[in-house]
């Protein structure tokens, strides 16, 4: 059994007062990110009519994003077991930057996804890097509550990106949300330049050992091309030769990447990762929580302007609720996981949305939006019970020196759920439209596509709860 023995000898002594800073630095940046990702949702159909892009072309804004999230985020973190946490976190963080300006002055459809691309390249440093740091700098015992609030900007973000991208998309236009957020990285960048030098001293800023190129293209590879292969299936069909050959060539990256680990004296990911019990589930339980989560976050609008007759405008308040309870309990069950533990909340958690998609799918769908709306929050209740206590699960379960790398492939693993989970219950959604039986009798009015979607969001809930079951109850005081 692999235990976390993170040597508290190494950890600096930090006083409150750079504790406090260092975290709230970090949620302000994860804020700033989790709001980048969203905003353009309700502009969409602005930008295509703007940019001559057509509804299958306009959807690479968002799944373009996704895609690099899912690809940087683990080659962050293990890049964080070799160079400085502080010049990496800055270096992206202009990456941002200049994609959020590239992005605002973008004079054709094909330049914007280039910069939205540029913009997931710098985004995808700061989840990740806020995790290892976090889990580098702080004593086991106050983990959960950084991680906690950390997870409660995500919620605010995920909840008011949205919002903020309406409002300000209606009054000054498209290209004002990639103006705000490219001011809002530079204040990033500033603080970081003057916040993290003491709080992230030179002893935890890497090693010599040679970073795994290859390893890392090949993990890259087989994540991208699974990523697209799924986006294909969404728009073109799973039978499409895009979509096939997209998953023979992440299935054939698998191979060469599963050979590379085994064989490199350094590999990009430590091959006993995956022999750890207790760290697979983890990844296991993020995974088909995120999954469900962003199918929650990109079907329920979809189904409450369908079905309902509601504007965008409105529909983006039936998802307020979600994101408020994971903004305002992911601290508070941060914080709870140091003193009594990760499992239990966990499965409490994955419980919990496994109950709220089933609610949707047999209750709330096609019914009431106020329904609807209380399967959203009862859906961000339970991300906010899974995120942080799975994060500390996750490390409490790697040695000190696979930190870096098991961080890294933890949190990419939430991308690739989310990407998955939007491509995958897209394409049943399609597919179920016409179907002359739905799985589950009890829906509304016209809601059976959605119904039957939300069934099998449950289902892929399902093997989280089971996962969970196998995690140990890890308790840091």
């Amino acid at each position: 059994m692999v235990r976390n023995n993170s040597n508290e000898a190494h950890i600096p002594r930090l006083s409150q007062g750079k504790i406090t800073l260092i975290v709230m630095a970090f949620a302000l940046s994860v804020l700033v990110a989790a709001i980048t990702v969203d905003m353009v949702n309700p502009v969409l159909p602005l930008i295509g009519e703007q940019l001559g892009a057509s509804q299958a072309q306009i959807s690479w804004v968002v799944s373009g994003v996704a895609l690099v999230l899912a690809i940087g985020v683990p080659l962050y973190g293990r890049m964080s077991d070799f160079f400085g946490l502080k010049k990496l976190f800055i270096i992206a963080v202009g990456i941002l930057s200049s994609g959020s300006l590239i992005c605002a002055l973008a004079p054709n459809f094909i330049v914007l996804v280039a910069g939205r691309m540029i913009q997931g390249a710098g985004m995808a440093a700061i989840p990740v890097l806020s995790v290892v740091a976090v889990s580098k700098v702080l004593p086991p015992g106050k983990r959960g509550g950084a991680f906690g609030i950390i997870a409660g900007s995500i919620g605010i973000g995920t909840a008011g990106g949205p919002i903020f991208g309406g409002a300000v998309g209606e009054l000054w236009g498209w290209q004002a949300l990639f103006w705000v957020t490219l001011l809002l990285s530079a204040l990033v960048i500033v603080g970081t330049m003057y916040g993290l030098p003491s709080l992230l001293p030179e002893s935890q800023q890497g090693t010599r050992r040679p970073f795994d190129v290859l390893g890392g293209m090949l993990f890259g590879l087989t994540a991208g091309l699974l990523l697209f292969g799924v986006t294909q299936g969404e728009a073109a069909g799973f039978a499409s030769l895009s979509s096939l050959g997209s998953f023979a060539g992440s299935i054939a990256a698998l191979i060469c990447f599963i050979w590379r680990i085994n064989a490199a004296e350094n590999p990009f990911v430590p091959p006993v990762l995956f022999t750890n019990r207790f760290y697979v589930c983890a990844l296991i339980v993020s995974m088909c929580s995120m999954f469900a989560y962003f199918a929650v976050l990109v079907f329920v609008p979809l189904l409450v302007v369908e079905v309902n007759g509601l504007s965008p405008g409105q529909a983006g308040l039936v998802l307020l609720p979600g994101g408020a309870a994971v903004a305002a309990f992911s601290p508070v069950i941060g914080r709870m996981s140091d003193r009594v533990g990760t499992k239990r909340l966990i499965i409490a958690g994955a419980s919990m949305m496994g109950v709220s998609t089933f609610f949707l799918s047999t209750f709330a769908a096609g019914n009431s939006p106020v329904l609807v709306s209380a399967g959203v929050f009862g859906a961000g209740m339970a991300f906010a019970l899974l995120n942080s206590p799975a994060n500390s699960a996750a490390v409490s379960a790697v040695e000190k020196d696979q930190v870096g790398a098991g961080v890294g492939i933890f949190q990419g693993s939430l991308y690739l759920g989310a990407g998955t989970g939007a491509g995958l219950i897209g394409a049943v959604l399609s597919a179920r439209r016409d179907a002359a039986h739905p799985f589950i009798p009890w829906y509304g009015q016209g809601a059976g596509a959605y119904s039957d979607s939300f069934f099998i969001t449950t289902a892929v809930v399902a093997v989280a709860w089971i996962a969970a079951w196998r995690l140990r109850n890890d308790r840091m005081k």
